[in-house]
């Protein structure tokens, strides 16, 4: 096979270089491609040849030049590989997360307890009874699986579980306020990620919103004033992902359920997040429960599983027993609903919450959330000199303070002290930007991409969810860093 020098074949005429292209077959019968085809299987190997020999003519066809190795062994191989490596790699894949923000939606929010990965895998492997009552012997609602639980947990008479709060919000409406009318306050329309609104919901539910109130205050006889014929029902929506200040005023929700309660209506509750453990006792700033809706008079509240919960993704209704058994007799229902692998993980997370005084040791949300900043800053001093081998030549390496965030909507004006690596490139002034955008891509593009965030002509690497499991793998890998002068 020719393996010609670069300035011999840029004058080489294209048909010459077209004809020395190896074809198909004499590929697939390389020794190295036979290995290659023990490790990825015959197809996947006769795919990528194909697109090397076809990108290889198109190369040729359009500049009259091919690279001057191409054509040799060890080359094909070595594209090969490459090639084949990159399209075996899954789509989904873990990452480092130090953003800062703990419950990243983007990077998938709760990480679960082992626990709960071990009872997905049995459910994943085995039968199990995702539908069938073991007593009686007969068919069973996949609800009763969970709903115990939720019960014992929050005081509710009933519950029901479907994919994603939204969806919770959504059935609810939908089962009960379907042509009528629902109340909320304007300061409560909140947009969710992904330009999910609160009054695109209600439209696509079937209601009608009637707004209330000011985007800063609204008073209880905003609501009195507007309950009709026409209300189905009052909700309270959480203001979860923001928080308005100064001059403002909220209903509080017992005075909301004892007028919905008088009118003979229904009181809603969508606390967004939703955690059931007290945060405060965790050293946490305070978040609404769902007990304590409940214990204010709601009738349902809706809440998420993957967020303060610290479980899979998943939206829970608790409440009144006659509301929650028309919500499961609405058709959506079945559209909404969750599978054996959600159930399985949020039983095993939800069973974690009996132990409070151990929740933040096997709950990995809370674990994370609650560590100190001396164990961090410990993390950051064994880090910091690899971090500095790793980056010497392109980038200062320090450990300095700094904050990390809730995230995915939860408490958004709390911050937690933090520590992170903060990188500062060398080049300053004109092409400090682009300097600091090949350091952040070259953290992203090691085999477990490692994401931070640049701040102050910084990338900065909070250690907050770096756990000292992972502490080695991250090590080895940064061995891999290569930043593009």
């Amino acid at each position: 096979m020719p393996n010609t020098q670069s300035n011999t074949v840029s004058k080489t005429p294209a048909s010459v270089l077209l004809a020395a292209i190896p074809s198909v077959d004499r590929v697939l019968n390389m020794a190295a491609t036979q290995d290659l085809i023990v490790e990825y299987g015959r197809m996947p190997v006769l795919t990528a040849i194909r697109a090397m020999l076809t990108e290889l003519r198109d190369q040729v066809t359009r500049l009259d030049i091919a690279p001057p190795d191409i054509l040799t062994e060890p080359a094909i191989n070595s594209y090969l590989q490459s090639r084949l490596q990159r399209a075996s790699r899954p789509t989904l894949r873990p990452v480092y997360n130090l953003t800062g923000t703990v419950l990243h939606t983007n990077l998938g929010r709760a990480q679960l307890p082992d626990v709960a990965i071990q009872a997905v895998i049995d459910a994943m492997t085995r039968p199990c009874n995702l539908e069938y009552d073991l007593d009686g012997g007969s068919r069973g609602d996949r609800d009763s699986l969970i709903e115990p639980l939720l019960l014992e947990l929050t005081g509710a008479e009933a519950a029901t579980v479907v994919n994603n709060n939204a969806a919770a919000v959504f059935l609810a409406l939908n089962t009960l306020g379907l042509r009528r009318e629902v109340i909320v306050s304007r300061g409560e329309l909140v947009e969710i990620g992904g330009s999910f609104r609160v009054p695109d919901i209600m439209s696509r539910a079937g209601c009608k919103l009637k707004e209330v109130g000011a985007t800063n205050r609204t008073h209880l006889k905003d609501y009195a004033e507007s309950v009709s014929s026409k209300t189905a029902l009052l909700l309270k929506v959480h203001t979860s992902n923001y928080a308005i200040q100064g001059f403002t005023a909220t209903v509080a929700e017992k005075d909301l359920a004892d007028l919905a309660h008088e009118h003979g209506l229904p009181f809603m509750v969508d606390l967004g997040s939703g955690t059931l453990a007290d945060l405060k006792k965790l050293g946490l700033p305070s978040e609404p429960s769902p007990q304590e809706s409940l214990a204010s008079g709601a009738d349902l509240v809706t809440f998420s599983g993957d967020k303060l919960l610290g479980g899979p993704q998943a939206g829970i209704i608790i409440g009144r027993r006659d509301f929650i058994a028309r919500i499961k007799k609405n058709p959506l229902k079945r559209a909404l609903r969750v599978d054996k692998m959600t159930y399985a993980a949020l039983d095993a997370v939800l069973r974690l919450y009996r132990d409070p005084e151990r929740l933040t040791q096997n709950l990995p949300t809370l674990r994370l959330l609650t560590r100190s900043v001396m164990e961090i800053d410990s993390m950051a001093k064994i880090l910091l000199p690899v971090m500095e081998q790793a980056l010497a030549g392109h980038a200062k390496v320090a450990i300095k303070p700094c904050h990390s965030q809730i995230g995915s909507g939860s408490l958004p004006i709390d911050l937690l002290p933090s520590m992170c690596l903060s990188i500062t490139p060398h080049v300053r002034g004109r092409g400090e930007g682009s300097a600091l955008k090949k350091i952040e891509q070259a953290f992203r593009s090691l085999p477990v991409p490692v994401l931070g965030r640049i701040t102050d002509g910084a990338f900065c690497l909070d250690l907050r969810c770096l756990e000292e499991k992972y502490v080695n793998e991250f090590i080895v890998q940064l061995g891999q860093l290569s930043i593009i002068a």
